[in-house]
């Protein structure tokens, strides 16, 4: 039975949680044991969340990303501390597929047409 639609995950040190708001997080697990419960389900696409990375001016944890990456048979996009279009870069060697911009994205409008570009 195949699970429709978009999973939105956050991430906080590694960790798989679920927020509201993006506060009073709930451990949830693992985030590639959560992936491969999702490619059984045959959901859509996963979107991961780094909630505290452009707080913590912190890039994304990129070997964590290329393990959810290897795991994740479905289209994966990521967001959370892409301040430049070196670590969007670095992402999409990971093997996410899409990026989420935010704050960087409005500080910077050109940003935006790299990574379009890229």
């Amino acid at each position: 039975m195949a699970v429709n639609g978009c999973g939105v995950w956050s991430l906080i040190e590694n960790a798989l949680v679920k927020t509201t708001r993006f506060g009073a997080p709930k451990y949830i697990g693992d985030p590639r044991n959560t992936v491969r419960i999702f490619n059984e389900l045959e959901v859509d696409e996963l979107c991961f969340l780094g909630i505290r990375s452009t707080i913590k001016k912190e890039e994304p944890d990129y070997t964590l990303l290329q393990s959810i990456a290897t795991e994740c048979f479905m289209p994966l996009s990521y967001g959370g501390g892409i301040s430049s279009f070196e670590v969007a870069k670095k992402i999409f060697r990971c093997g996410v597929e899409k990026i989420i911009l935010n704050s960087a994205a409005l500080q910077n409008i050109s940003f935006i047409k790299q990574c379009a570009n890229h």
